[in-house]
């Protein structure tokens, strides 16, 4: 495939995950907001939260202001800018297909805090006394990716 098809590949995932993510938020923002308080019981393991994330990954740095906020806005853009260039010179799918949910994911999430000041967050997992912080479609889309691309990076490459 041609760095061409590889870059429409993952600009075509990035585009479903965005999608997906948007609608998903939009979706359980709605639902979870006509509960009082804000969670609905699924499972014993599963709840719906809402949950907003003004920091970054796992609720790290939550302290609130305009320039964090900001300067969180900034950084995204910026290693948006270095992932585009790094799909643009993909050499397999597997790349391709990674970096575009890592790209549909980081924009996800960049819309959420462009416009609520914070990322919604609304898959609520916990077993056996641990609880994982609440998530999204797009934080999922970020994590398979990076595990996309270690898998890439531990393939044995052509050349040897």
């Amino acid at each position: 495939m041609t760095r061409r098809g590889l870059a429409g590949t993952g600009v075509a995932v990035a585009a479903v995950i965005l999608l997906g993510d948007q609608l998903s938020k939009m979706f359980f923002l709605d639902l979870v907001a006509q509960h009082s308080p804000p969670v609905i019981y699924v499972a014993p393991f599963f709840n719906l939260v809402q949950v907003w994330n003004t920091g970054v990954s796992f609720g790290l740095f939550q302290e609130d202001s305009a320039v964090r906020s900001w300067t969180l806005v900034g950084v995204a853009a910026a290693v948006l800018v270095w992932l585009s260039i790094w799909l643009w010179r993909a050499h397999n799918r597997l790349v391709a297909v990674a970096l575009g949910g890592i790209i549909g994911g980081a924009i996800g999430n960049i819309i959420d805090r462009l416009r609520f000041g914070a990322v919604f967050d609304f898959v609520d997992l916990h077993a056996f006394g641990w609880h994982w912080p609440a998530f999204n479609l797009a934080d999922s889309a970020i994590v398979v990716g990076v595990g996309l691309l270690l898998l890439d990076g531990l393939r044995p490459s052509r050349d040897a």
